[in-house]
């Protein structure tokens, strides 16, 4: 339970779709330890579009992972869609990840051997979706982001643009209540990463999806979300 809040059936009834309460992420040894989180405590609301803004190494990246489950927390709590999900290991946490959040990273992160249709699949896989429902949605969602030709290309056989638009799609396509979007424009040209974003604000726009958007880019920030957080040194400043 978060240390100052109310219990999670609450919290999601009370409309946060993220809460985290003095939430700390170290590392390295006890005589030596690095501080990526500084006891952060931060609220966002279900629908609502925040940015979060910092310079490299503000803790930004740590923090979207902790919240999408791809890393613990070392102190502090930690609720997402109404959940707290620091005890949450195995299965349990692969349908979390696949169904409750979906993740955008700049460096892509697919999977080199795999079409852009399988890439796609891959969530659905976790969620256990059928065959016939994960061919026909990802073939549905690579349609939506402009791919329908590109379905059994690699990513080496794609653009930058292109394997971006697969990244979305896979992000998207078991529409998750909180997508969270790691610099997801940082590799682009601005043309490209014009369409992304707009990619990206037409769904949330359609689903009410929530998002966190971590960037560099004032204008973006400024652009396509409700409000910023800035992060240094691992803390929230206010």
């Amino acid at each position: 339970m978060l240390t100052d809040a109310l219990p999670a059936r609450e919290i999601e009834e009370n409309g946060f779709a993220i809460r985290t309460a003095g939430l700390t992420k170290t590392y390295g040894r006890a005589d030596a330890l690095v501080y990526a989180l500084r006891g952060v405590t931060l609220d966002v609301r279900r629908g609502e579009r925040v940015a979060l803004l910092g310079k490299s190494g503000s803790g930004k990246s740590t923090l979207l992972n902790l919240l999408g489950g791809l890393d613990r927390p070392t102190s502090g709590d930690l609720a997402v869609a109404g959940r707290e999900i620091g005890g949450i290991t195995g299965s349990e946490l692969a349908r979390f990840r696949s169904t409750t959040v979906g993740m955008i990273f700049q460096s892509f992160n697919l999977i080199l051997s795999r079409t852009a249709l399988q890439n796609v699949e891959l969530p659905m896989i976790f969620a256990g979706r059928t065959l016939r429902e994960r061919r026909e949605e990802a073939r549905r969602t690579l349609e939506m982001v402009g791919l329908g030709a590109r379905l059994d290309h690699r990513p080496s056989q794609l653009s930058g643009g292109e394997n971006q638009r697969v990244a979305v799609a896979r992000a998207l396509v078991n529409r998750p209540e909180i997508l969270l979007a790691d610099e997801p424009t940082g590799n682009l040209d601005s043309a490209t990463a014009r369409e992304v974003i707009d990619l990206i604000s037409e769904h949330i726009r359609k689903h009410g999806t929530t998002l966190l958007l971590v960037t560099h880019d004032e204008e973006l920030a400024g652009a396509c979300t409700d409000r910023v957080v800035r992060l240094k040194d691992g803390e929230v400043l206010h």
